[in-house]
């Protein structure tokens, strides 16, 4: 169960890595961090991020 979930999270990283670049990755990371650790700073920064990500697209 815990490789099919990282290769999961990897084929995601790598799929934001490509369509969306370092601003894809970084709302990756600040996204799970914010969720693993319930710390709504960081689900805050990577909804920012995110916004970001749509407003370019």
């Amino acid at each position: 169960m815990q490789l099919l979930l990282t290769v999961t999270v990897l084929g995601m990283e790598q799929l934001f890595r490509t369509r969306y670049g370092a601003l894809g990755v970084t709302f990756l990371v600040l996204f799970g961090i914010g969720v693993r650790t319930r710390n709504t700073t960081f689900l805050s920064a990577g909804a920012v991020v995110f916004l970001l990500l749509m407003a370019q697209a």
